[in-house]
């Protein structure tokens, strides 16, 4: 399984970074096709309009996938920074605790909804956020490290927290993975629910401090 993933993310990651780098509408049309396909995964496994309160509870969650990154890109100053480093820290959170779980084992994380994760690799996957944002903070002028240090291990936990999250939905309808799209990984849903969660959480502080005008500075400079 791991060479799957790994082609996958060496396809998918240059895309989701020149996506950045355009910005504008190729910006917009790419969160707009990750949110309906993730809104066709979440229909798929909850069972659509035959429950209308889970199909709506997916609207939300794709129009939060799309509304979010969105924002948060669209600041003139810092939009590039802040979605690199948002896919910086969900992506090394990943990565690290994947082997870190892996190559370490130990206690599990939330056996009962995924009996893979582990307490080494969640440690490691914050960790890695971690450094990561150390190093990231050297280019962004007039930002505190300190700061920076505590969102990014704020993104980092509850980038953790939504991949757990997704986890329990999938095995509340008993199914492995919200799709078959993206090979080694699943489906949208199963790559990006870390993001989803650490994008919105990001997106509510930026508005908080910036507001709708500057959110990524709110979410960078402080």
């Amino acid at each position: 399984m791991l060479l799957p993933r790994v082609l996958s993310a060496l396809v998918l990651a240059p895309i989701a970074i020149a996506a950045v780098y355009f910005g504008g509408w190729l910006f917009g049309l790419f969160w707009a096709i990750a949110a309906a396909v993730a809104l066709w995964e979440w229909a798929t496994m909850s069972g659509g309009l035959r429950r209308p309160g889970w199909f709506v509870a997916g609207i939300v969650y794709a129009g939060l996938l799309l509304a979010a990154p969105v924002l948060l890109r669209a600041d003139p100053g810092y939009g590039i920074a802040a979605i690199l480093l948002l896919f910086a820290i969900v992506w090394t959170t990943d990565i690290a605790g994947y082997f870190a779980g892996r190559a370490i084992g130990g206690p599990k994380l939330a056996p009962s909804i995924s009996p893979k994760k582990t307490w080494s690799g969640a440690i490691a996957g914050l960790a890695g956020a971690m450094i990561v944002v150390v190093i990231a903070a050297r280019f962004i002028p007039q930002t505190q490290i300190g700061a920076l240090l505590a969102v990014a291990i704020l993104l980092s936990v509850v980038s953790q927290a939504g991949d757990l999250a997704e986890s329990a939905m999938k095995r509340h309808f008993g199914v492995k993975d919200s799709s078959q799209i993206i090979p080694g990984h699943g489906g949208v849903m199963d790559r990006l629910d870390g993001f989803w969660a650490a994008v919105v959480c990001a997106a509510l502080i930026g508005i908080a401090r910036g507001g709708f005008a500057a959110p990524a500075k709110g979410l960078l400079i402080w």
